[in-house]
């Protein structure tokens, strides 16, 4: 089999590791391919051209090759349009980073969520607040939908039945979508999910999905995180725990 070489790729580098004294081996999210792992041969080097562009949260174009699970990169381009995030932006994009980390198996493209994580990192460069928290919620619902692991938002997951638009229902890991209950914490009523569900419909723009969550906070907050601590098998994101430590700072 000939060796595949792929060029002018759109990606965003996730994460680096040490490799030897001079390389990096890197974990990259493409449009095309998924979530990959590439050598940059010399990256470390202060010579190296790809020394200032293999960073995180950053719009790249890459050319690698090579047919093992581990690929070489042959060139990296910075796309420009946004400036590197700060402060709390900059700690949601490693959340997104380590979201994508834990939740997407290699070589399993997903161009649409590609986009969006494309369009929310740049809105994390804005450095709006308010912007910041509806754009981590539209990015959840993206993700976990297209992995498979979002219930249908517009029946009660153990009944099939159609939901309430004045009903108060909540999400739970283990049970999906439910008619809420006294003690239940957080709910949001069945019109909320019914309009993130249409927004989530096919293909449609993230800018559609921000628009649907804008009215359902903090609610869908506390309900996705516990939902995706589920599928990640953990209590708390290394992202998360770093953000309440500088908190308590």
């Amino acid at each position: 089999m000939a060796t595949q070489r792929i060029t002018d790729e759109p990606a965003y580098v996730l994460h680096r590791y040490d490799w030897s004294e001079s390389s990096l081996i890197l974990e990259v999210f493409s449009r095309s391919y998924g979530r990959i792992a590439l050598i940059a041969r010399g990256a470390k080097k202060p010579s190296s051209n790809f020394r200032p562009i293999l960073l995180p949260l950053q719009p790249l174009h890459i050319a690698f090759g090579g047919d093992a699970e581990i690929r070489n990169l042959r060139g990296a381009e910075w796309q420009g349009g946004h400036v590197m995030p700060t402060g709390d932006a900059l700690l949601s994009g490693y959340y997104l980073n380590e979201l994508l980390m834990r939740l997407l198996a290699r070589d399993d493209p997903h161009p649409v969520l590609f986009d969006a994580y494309a369009k929310a990192v740049q809105l994390l460069a804005n450095q709006s607040i308010d912007t910041l928290q509806v754009a981590l919620r539209a990015f959840e619902l993206r993700l976990l939908r297209d992995i498979g692991l979002l219930p249908m938002l517009d029946i009660q997951t153990g009944t099939l039945s159609a939901l309430d638009p004045d009903t108060e229902y909540v999400l739970l890991a283990e049970a999906g979508l439910r008619e809420a209950h006294e003690d239940d914490r957080y709910s949001m009523s069945g019109r909320q999910w019914l309009t993130l569900q249409q927004a989530l419909h096919g293909d449609s723009p993230f800018s559609d999905t921000m628009h649907a969550c804008v009215n359902s906070l903090p609610a869908l907050r506390s309900q996705l995180r516990t939902l995706l601590h589920y599928h990640c098998d953990v209590k708390v994101l290394k992202t998360r725990q770093m953000m309440l430590d500088l908190q308590s700072l």
